[in-house]
């Protein structure tokens, strides 16, 4: 390991930090390599992909809360194929550790899927199961222990990569769900997705989202994305990464002494597009004032 505090191995892969972009919040760091240096990140998890790609959804997608953002973007994304071929070996010219996000709405979407993201230069493998299964009704893959694992070692077998699998805390038993997909042979978790929450247009007497529900996220989630995150860590035996509502430092610390790993932040990108950078200084700060050899020293001590 580097001698840098804040370094750390995850699944076999380096990072120079544990501050990872969240995925459907960083693009594929296009954008925002033109306004800050992405290469200081220890990781981008990309846009997530489904097989064939998409439009996303229509009408409004985002809507701000007083203390979150509700997004229906819909998974709008150029698809795997695409992805594979342009975008993942421009993610790993920015520096920081590649991880490509990958969704379904069948069990045949997602092995094709991860079966084609072996050709690409990625460093993991995030498993979206928070996507509506259409052989289960439109129930999401992450919501009982059954099929969570089922998808999980189903992808597992097929990809060469490092599988981290993304929970949904919309489950009713995501400990159950965790110790699920690490029995299926998941390498990592990832936690929270984004909770079911809606908005009301009063004027128009109507739901915001064409879709009515859609997804909460930023600080209003953080405590309760923080007690998800350390009931599976402590549940299972291998890395977690926390996120959820993270906007500084000490967010991220939070969520480490929880027990994760590392973390992922998104919607405060879109606030402060440097906030990422500032955790990772206020980190480093940490580390200085405290005189910890590395970061890892404080990750589930509680």
């Amino acid at each position: 390991m580097s001698s840098d505090p804040l370094a750390l191995t995850l699944c076999g892969v380096s990072l120079q930090n544990p501050v990872i972009a969240a995925s459907g919040t960083f693009g594929f760091g296009r954008e925002y390599a033109e306004v800050i240096d992405v290469s200081r990140l220890g990781g981008i998890c990309g846009k997530g992909l489904t097989l064939r790609g998409s439009a996303g959804n229509a009408g409004a997608r985002v809507h701000e809360t007083s203390a979150g953002l509700l997004n229906s973007i819909g998974l709008e994304n150029p698809g795997v194929k695409r992805f594979v071929e342009t975008e993942a070996a421009f993610m790993r010219s920015l520096g920081p550790a590649v991880i490509a996000n990958l969704g379904g709405h069948s069990e045949a979407d997602y092995l094709e899927g991860a079966a084609l993201l072996n050709g690409a230069d990625i460093d993991l493998l995030e498993l979206n199961i928070s996507c509506p299964n259409v052989r289960a009704g439109g129930m999401a893959f992450g919501m009982l222990p059954d099929t969570a694992a089922d998808i999980t070692r189903r992808v597992k077998a097929v990809s060469r990569h490092p599988l981290m699998v993304k929970l949904s805390p919309n489950a009713p038993d995501i400990v159950a769900v965790a110790r699920a997909c690490e029995e299926a042979g998941a390498d990592a978790l990832s936690l929270v997705n984004t909770f079911l929450g809606m908005a009301i247009d009063v004027k128009r007497r109507r739901p915001v989202f064409e879709n009515v529900y859609a997804g909460l996220s930023g600080p209003a989630i953080l405590p309760i994305a923080l007690r998800m995150v350390h009931q599976a860590a402590y549940a299972v035996n291998i890395p977690v990464v926390g996120m959820g509502g993270i906007a500084s430092a000490e967010d991220a610390l939070k969520f480490l002494m929880a027990g994760a790993r590392a973390v992922q932040v998104g919607t405060m990108t879109f606030a402060d597009p440097a906030a990422m950078l500032g955790i990772i200084d206020g980190l480093s700060a940490y580390c200085a004032e405290e005189g910890l050899g590395n970061l890892q020293e404080i990750c589930g001590i509680l």
